[in-house]
This record gives C-alpha cells, sequence and structure tokens, in this order.
C-alpha cells in the first residue's frame, strides 16, 4: 500500500517535458519541508498498485509522473516495473536526498533543496526553484541531460532571467500550469 494525496490529469508544467498531457500521481510525505511546497502531506490515501494503475488507466496519456511530497518514500522496484507493464512512460520528481530504484527507462527530475545532501548523481534534468541562492554546486556536482532554473512561484522571475544569461548553461523553466490557471 502507498500514500497517495491526489491523483489527477493535467498538463506538465515545468521543465522538459512542459506542455506534455500526463497523469500525476502525488505521493504523501516528505523527508523535507519547503516553504514554498504545493503538497499537504498529512493527507492522503492507502492505495494498492491495481488501485493506482486503475485510477491512471482512466486518463488518455500514457505518461504518468511520481511526484510529491517526496515519491522515493513509496515508490520500489515493483511499482514501476508494473508502471512499465502497462505501457506507461514514467518520469520521477524527487528532491534527489534519497536513492532511487536503478531504471534507465525512467525519465527523473532532481529539484534539489537549499541545505540538503543530495544522493543522486546523474538525472535527466536538474531543476532548481531559484531564490538567489548558490546554484552552481548542484551544476558541478549533478550530471543531467538538461540544467533548468525556475522562479519561485513566478515572483522573482526577472531575477532568474538575469542570472540565465549571466551562466547560459541553465534554462528557464516557468510554472505555466500556474500562469495558465490549471492543476
Amino acid at each position: 500500500m502507498r500514500k497517495i494525496n491526489e491523483i489527477f490529469y493535467s498538463l506538465q508544467g515545468e521543465g522538459f517535458f512542459t506542455g506534455v498531457p500526463a497523469v500525476f500521481v502525488r505521493f504523501s510525505g516528505c523527508n523535507l519541508k519547503c516553504s514554498f511546497c504545493d503538497t499537504q502531506h498529512e493527507s492522503g490515501t492507502m492505495m494498492s498498485d491495481d488501485d493506482i494503475i486503475r485510477e491512471i488507466s482512466r486518463y488518455p496519456s500514457r505518461r504518468v509522473i511520481l511526484t510529491g511530497g517526496e515519491p522515493s518514500l513509496w515508490i520500489d522496484r515493483e511499482l514501476l516495473k508494473r508502471l512499465s507493464g502497462e505501457g506507461f512512460s514514467i518520469s520521477i520528481e524527487t528532491n534527489g536526498t534519497r536513492p532511487l530504484p536503478d531504471d534507465d527507462r525512467i525519465w527523473v527530475t532532481c529539484s534539489p533543496k537549499e541545505g540538503s545532501e543530495i544522493v543522486l548523481k546523474r538525472v535527466n534534468e536538474l531543476k532548481i526553484v531559484y531564490t538567489g541562492q548558490e546554484v552552481e554546486k548542484y551544476y558541478k556536482t549533478i550530471r543531467a541531460e538538461h540544467y533548468f532554473l525556475q522562479p519561485c512561484s513566478c515572483l522573482n522571475t526577472e531575477e532568474t532571467v538575469r542570472y540565465i544569461l549571466e551562466h547560459p548553461h541553465w534554462r528557464l523553466s516557468l510554472q505555466t500550469h500556474k500562469l495558465i490557471n490549471i492543476q
């Protein structure tokens, strides 16, 4: 059984897959408590893997995004194998502080938080919510195919753009779901 905060269907609003329809499985709980997080960590429903697959199969997209909270508290090889076996392309959005099952078919987005120790050394995309903090240490220590900086809740976009213009190895990620008012 896995504690699920919510399952919903929408467009990915951030990072590499921005604009792609996906089913979001938002897990409850996190090992960090970030002030800007949009998940109610205490609430949730215990669901079996069969329940999760039945729910996400109701939607037409075959991309599933495992997010949270922190999904690494709940996912394992068995769930990933089941999702893959049902034909889903899987993305995991993690803070990077806990190991993930090793599977090259999984797209991993790491969004490290200030002051936390990152254990992942290679991810598909590194996406940092930028608040003016030191970010070059992550660029130098975490190998990724794509590096994104994202303004914090769309509040410091100009500052983020200026930083990217001075450090062009970063790309801008906007929270388009907030800009167009969808979940």
